[in-house]
């Protein structure tokens, strides 16, 4: 895919791999629109990026469909829209003692927000004949989270949806990638680029956009950033009870090397 003068939204564009994803395509010569609900961000962002920024809190349906709207006004219609927008609590205590205020967070975050995104776009996508959703999801969409059991969920459930799209719509000349990265260096974890040159498993923000975009331009649904998710997940699939054993003993080594089982320590045992 050539990206020169694609109009690109981005969700959680004001920092992590949504800012990466806005400075690499901007570059390529893509007009983008930096939506995030740090508003702050989101325009320092456009600022370097000649882009457009925009207030966004993609739990509501109105927010994106807002954004959709205004971004459309002013710019064109959306060619490529990246729901990268994302958030991670973990459980308090045991794998149900989240409170529903925070699964349902998870929910609309990590599911509706795509969801709510495609319902607004897909009409006019498939009147025009063309379109491309990256649905970022995380390899627990895949395998699992351990310590963040509504995100697990919820992830698995944004990639489901991802394949519904591409199912229903790969021929009316809609394009989808979803994205499952491992563990990568941003704020949503507290960790940084100096962090990730401490661990091969860790990824900066640049690098998985690197990733993403091949991965856009090859028209490839399942991205991995991190190449080992695939074999990850093929043993799941050939053994899963094997393989919960296998989530059990990391969890367990977890907790007593670093005292807790959580993304900002699991990174460092695998």
């Amino acid at each position: 895919m050539n990206f020169s003068n694609k109009i690109i939204a981005i969700t959680g564009g004001g920092s992590g791999i949504g800012a990466a994803l806005a400075y690499k395509v901007a570059k390529l010569g893509a007009r983008v629109i930096i939506a995030d609900r740090n508003h702050d961000a989101a325009q320092s962002v456009a600022a370097q990026t000649d882009g457009l920024a925009l207030a966004c809190d993609v739990s509501e349906e109105t927010n994106i469909q807002t954004m959709i709207s205004e971004a459309e006004s002013q710019i064109g219609p959306i060619d490529i829209f990246v729901s990268n927008a994302g958030l991670g609590r973990g459980d308090p205590s045991h794998a149900a003692s989240a409170p529903d205020e925070d699964w349902m967070l998870n929910w609309n975050v990590h599911v509706m927000a795509h969801v709510w995104a495609a319902r607004a776009l897909l009409p006019g996508m498939i009147e025009r004949g063309h379109g491309y959703f990256v649905n970022v999801a995380s390899a627990a969409g895949l395998l699992n989270q351990i310590g963040d059991a509504a995100y697990s969920a919820t992830k698995h459930a944004a990639v489901s949806f991802a394949e519904s799209i591409s199912i229903a719509h790969g021929k009316d000349g809609i394009g989808v990638s979803v994205v499952c990265p491992q563990y990568v260096a941003t704020p949503l974890i507290g960790l940084s680029e100096e962090d990730a040159k401490t661990r091969e498993s860790l990824m900066t923000a640049a690098d998985v956009a690197d990733v993403v975009l091949l991965g856009i331009s090859e028209n490839r649904f399942l991205v991995l950033p991190h190449p080992q998710v695939a074999d990850y997940t093929k043993l799941r699939g050939e053994d899963h009870g094997q393989w919960i054993t296998g989530m059990q003993l990391l969890r367990a080594k977890a907790i007593a090397t670093y005292g807790k089982a959580s993304a900002e320590e699991l990174y460092k045992m695998i």
